[in-house]
């Protein structure tokens, strides 16, 4: 199992769009994968449930994945919530 808290750079945080993607991405491996903001943790997979963190740019969240391909779906996912040109 691998966490990693990051800051979300995303201009528009995970709101319906970002957050489908987001769902779809993590449904891509076969490792467990959950995503936290403050004490509340949800699946990766709960497009409702992750809407409910209410997540915007410049919040801190964590992602815990745990299975056979979970440093790859870190690295996916990271790069999901904080893109390049966000990041510079």
């Amino acid at each position: 199992m691998i966490t990693k808290t990051i800051e979300v750079t995303n201009e528009e945080g995970l709101h319906t769009r970002p957050a489908n993607s987001f769902v779809k991405m993590v449904r891509e491996f076969e490792s467990e994968i959950r995503l936290a903001r403050g004490d509340i943790e949800v699946p990766g997979k709960s497009l409702l449930k992750i809407m409910k963190l209410g997540i915007v740019k410049g919040d801190e969240v964590r992602l815990v994945c745990d299975g056979p391909d979970e440093e790859d779906a870190l690295a996916k996912l990271t790069s999901l919530l904080q893109p390049k040109e966000a990041s510079s």
